[in-house]
């Protein structure tokens, strides 16, 4: 087979403990999982669930033990920080129930969901799609996939995120509105979930601005850290 130019390469993660890398199909996002974020961005209640989406290549992979590098995006003055818990598709499926749906996963990592908060605010406000306030180049920072038996009760851990070495997250994935299992379900019933599928879970309350110069460190027990400068 030939192409008019060459495909672009296959976005990646690598996975702990191994030369193998998980490839990349989608990345889904689900908005307002964590009651005191909710309540924060002016919601309240365990609403049903909702996703966003970002593009595959909008990943920055960071290796274990090093610190990425994240550009400042354009058009935004207002660029916030969402710690998460990253949840990695080995199997796919359809209508999965939650019963099943922890035999779907492959493995988790930690990523954070950037946001051009003052674009999505403005998008809202004209009751336009939000995709430029979280879809762009380079808005899904992610460090590597543990694989599921090594990653201990993921369903417990501690979530945080510190800038320049102050707290500015901190919860437990137990906060969750809607679990991970509960999650699955609910997004596999609108999309046939793939191999090498991402969903972002949620952010925990604390979210806030980064500038050039900051540095972000964030982790989930059991998970490693994820270690960025904003440049």
């Amino acid at each position: 087979m030939s192409y008019v130019f060459p495909p672009a390469p296959v976005a990646s993660v690598p996975v702990t403990g191994s030369n193998d890398r998980f490839p990349v199909h989608r990345i889904y996002c689900v908005g307002r999982n964590y009651e005191e974020h909710a309540k924060e961005m002016g919601f309240t209640g365990r609403e049903p669930p909702f996703f966003f989406m970002k593009p595959a290549d909008a990943l920055v992979v960071v290796n274990a033990g090093d610190t990425g590098q994240l550009p400042y995006p354009s058009l935004t003055a207002n660029l916030h920080h969402e710690i998460e818990l990253v949840v990695a598709i080995g199997k796919g499926g359809k209508n999965i129930q939650a019963a099943d749906a922890l035999s779907h996963i492959f493995g988790y990592a930690v990523g954070l969901d950037m946001t051009r908060r003052d674009l999505q605010n403005d998008m809202k406000k004209q009751g336009r799609p939000w995709c430029i306030g979280k879809g762009f180049d380079a808005s899904a920072p992610i460090g590597p996939i543990t694989p599921a038996a090594q990653a201990g009760d993921v369903a417990k851990a501690d979530i945080w995120l510190q800038v320049n070495g102050t707290d500015k997250q901190r919860s437990t994935v137990a906060q969750l509105i809607w679990n991970i299992a509960e999650t699955i379900e609910h997004l596999s019933a609108a999309w046939e979930l793939q191999p090498g599928d991402l969903i972002y879970t949620g952010t925990p309350e604390g979210v806030g601005a980064v500038v050039r110069g900051d540095v972000l460190e964030g982790g989930v027990s059991g998970l490693g850290t994820l270690r960025l400068s904003v440049v």
